[in-house]
């Protein structure tokens, strides 16, 4: 992964006056690579829907229905019935043969176990296979025919035909016939409607099918004896059924699939060589009439087209195979996750909520607030005087990173007492905050962003802990103060929940990953240590935090220190900064991956935190939206009520969860409305960024820093900031 990236934010203004055609280059990858993707999967999710009958399956069944146009010797005739070149006739079998018949297949549990018997036994049979069948097991169809078996068509997805189209007809024929040319390189002339018994059957509704199929070539094979083999009646109640009488000929129905076929298997075993003793010979329906083979091999387009058409099923099935293995691991990481924060943040709350809970001795002594801003005229007075009306001890150093507007005359026209400025050249947020420590007197140091402000006893709050000896850094509780907007309020939910639950739970397991930027304290000395704030990945914040547990220091989380920033105001907003922190979550999980084979704290972090983070801020959004795919899937194909009742199981548990980070931070449940939706539409967003941020990674992408437009609606404090009411600066940043 490419470790080393360009944090100068004025990479943006330079990157701004690129040829519009380059732009136009690089802007559809965030969008046409997860789109090429998420087709993709959706068509192998219907691919296989399709051959596993769940689309386009009709399962409808006609009753019977008048003779009056059927002729006389089509029910009075034989099994076989030839409508082929306008003929109206049928064929039988010769005395003393049977023709074994087996619908519905080929199964992969019972058509080897069916097979495997009529090789023991010298028999042959019929196999009419369905599409859908065929094509999921094509090494079955190769096998039947390799065997000296003929095979038949069932149509595709078995509907009952006197229902369908002649277009419809012929689909089921003509990708029947596909899959065999694929799966054994052969067509066939025969065929069996589903849902068809003895010739006598034949009536006003299905003999017109008959006649168009045999039109299409094709001869139709009914039945003399029907073994009912599906009803499960037993064994010897299989063979009864199946025996014909008197030594006549016969075409023995019975079934290599749909259900448990263990008694059609062990029928079949003692049917054979019972009837072999009494003289009837097992082979194919062409041989027993004396015809040429229903087979024909398949050559040139028609067989290659059979042979993509198994790959693409076969491909299918292995897709979607993994998409339920993934949904399966994705279940047990959220109901994992779901359970360890409600657990782990109940027994936090418990913890730090009690009357004599003591960090250690109380901390009084000043300390140094760095504020690092790179054109923040419009936030940067509200977040200095937040500061001021605190009632902690501090000084205040603004790091004036290269800003063009101002920000620097602003913060020293408000003549503020403890409040300096300290001007660089644009050199990044990580070297303006180690600008800000070299000019810091105390040895706690506060820091912040420029778009946030604090409330009145945040800082006394944050650096409290470090009257433990053992804390290295604090992480604050950061809120969403424009959470008027759908956006703002997503992000509010998930600030909440996604994050303050989290933070409690990492805090009793010791691993938390990330000190927010935008309220957050170090012990001076801690950061010293690890060599100060560094450039090497896009999220500084993470990083740092990451090499103080490998050095040993405790981080912990302090749920009153509140500070409340400006969350992203448009979509294109949060992808840029969703994207640099997916990306740089990811440097920093590979900065650190040594830590995985090393001792101590750095091992423990390493085995513990660095998996943790990886399953949940990294695979688990990554494979999230599986579950909306599947919803989409179930809803309009799949069992609806089971589909939609397991949805609203989940968000239910996740609403369960945000009602209880609500609750311990205190928040109205009102803006929990729109969960819902924020799981629909929010999570597919932060899926494709991360997707994005995955492809930039795996082919060694360079990611340059991007400011984010800032508006200023985040006001100095009461107990809520104000929420603005209008204004120009509303608008979305395009």
């Amino acid at each position: 992964m490419n470790s080393r990236t360009n944090r100068g934010r004025s990479g943006r203004s330079r990157n701004s006056h690129a040829p519009s055609a380059s732009r136009r280059r690089r802007l559809p990858m965030r969008y046409l690579l997860p789109s090429l993707l998420l087709v993709a999967l959706l068509a192998m999710l219907m691919l296989r829907g399709y051959v596993h009958s769940e689309i386009l399956a009709d399962h409808r069944v006609r009753p019977p229905a008048p003779t009056a146009h059927v002729p006389e010797k089509i029910l009075e005739g034989g099994p076989v019935i030839d409508t082929r070149g306008g003929r109206e006739t049928t064929l039988s079998v010769p005395d003393h043969k049977a023709v074994l018949t087996f619908d519905d297949g080929p199964d992969p549990e019972w058509t080897p176990k069916v097979l495997d018997v009529l090789k023991e036994h010298h028999a042959h049979g019929v196999f009419f296979v369905t599409g859908t069948m065929a094509s999921r097991h094509p090494d079955l169809v190769r096998r039947m025919v390799d065997e000296g078996h003929e095979v038949g068509l069932h149509t595709f997805n078995h509907p009952d035909l006197s229902y369908q189209s002649t277009s419809r007809i012929d689909w089921e024929l003509s990708q029947n016939q596909l899959a065999l040319a694929g799966a054994a390189g052969i067509r066939t002339s025969l065929f069996r409607p589903p849902y068809s018994s003895f010739a006598d059957a034949m009536d006003d509704k299905s003999y017109p099918v008959t006649k168009y199929v045999g039109g299409r070539g094709y001869l139709t094979v009914v039945n003399t004896t029907d073994s009912e083999d599906w009803q499960r009646p037993g064994v010897d109640e299989i063979i009864r059924r199946a025996t014909p009488q008197g030594g006549k000929g016969a075409v023995v129905l019975m079934h290599d699939s749909g259900g448990d076929r263990s008694q059609t298997v062990a029928a079949l075993d003692r049917f054979v060589p019972q009837l072999q003793k009494k003289g009837y010979e097992f082979g194919n329906l062409t041989e027993a009439l004396d015809a040429p083979s229903a087979h024909t091999p398949v050559t040139g387009v028609d067989l290659w087209k059979g042979k993509a058409w198994i790959f693409l099923v076969g491909a299918s099935e292995h897709i979607t195979d993994g998409l339920v293995v993934a949904l399966a691991v994705i279940g047990v990481l959220v109901f994992t996750r779901f359970g360890l924060m409600l657990l782990l943040s109940a027994v936090h709350a418990r913890r730090v909520r009690r009357r004599d809970f003591r960090w250690g001795p109380q901390v009084t002594e000043p300390v140094s607030v760095l504020v690092p801003a790179y054109n923040e005229a419009k936030c940067i007075e509200a977040t200095v005087r937040s500061l001021m009306a605190g009632d902690h001890p501090i000084e205040v150093i603004v790091i004036d990173d290269g800003s063009s507007d101002g920000t620097a005359r602003i913060v020293e026209g408000l003549h503020l007492p403890n409040v300096r400025v300290v001007r660089q050249h644009n050199a990044g947020k990580p070297a303006a905050l180690n600008r800000g420590l070299m000019n810091a007197r105390f040895d706690i140091v506060v820091m912040m962003d420029g778009d946030t402000v604090f409330e009145q006893s945040t800082v006394r709050e944050l650096v409290q802990p470090f009257g433990d000896p053992r804390v290295g850094a604090v992480a604050g509780n950061a809120k969403v103060g424009n959470r008027d907007s759908l956006i703002g309020a997503w992000q509010h939910i998930e600030y909440v929940m996604g994050f303050n639950l989290d933070r409690r739970m990492y805090d009793l397991l010791r691993c938390m990953p990330t000190i927010p930027g935008a309220v957050g304290a170090f012990r001076r000395s801690a950061l010293e240590r690890v060599g100060g704030m560094s450039d090497d990945t896009l999220a500084e914040d993470t990083d740092i935090t990451m090499a103080l547990h490998r050095d040993g220091w405790r981080v912990v989380y302090a749920e009153n220190a509140r500070a409340w920033t400006e969350a992203p105001e448009s979509v294109q907003q949060l992808w840029s900064q969703r994207y640099r922190w997916s990306y740089g979550t990811m440097q920093a999980i590979w900065k650190h991956r040594r830590a995985l084979v090393e001792g101590g704290p750095s091992g423990r972090f390493g085995r513990v935190g660095l998996p943790l983070v990886s399953l949940f801020m990294v695979l688990a959004p990554l494979l999230a939206p599986l579950i909306d795919v599947f919803l989409l899937y179930g809803l309009v194909f799949g069992p609806t009520q089971k589909t939609v009742a397991a949805w609203l199981g989940v968000l239910a548990i996740q609403a369960v969860c945000a009602a209880y980070a609500f609750r311990l931070d205190r928040e109205r449940m009102t803006h929990l409305i729109s969960l819902p939706l924020q799981q629909i539409l929010y999570r597919q967003l932060m899926y494709v960024v991360l997707l994005q941020s995955w492809i930039t990674a795996l082919t060694g992408g360079r990611l340059r820093w991007q400011k984010l437009r800032r508006t200023g609606v985040v006001e100095a404090p009461g107990a809520i900031p104000r929420q603005r009411t209008g204004g120009h600066d509303r608008r979305p940043v395009a």
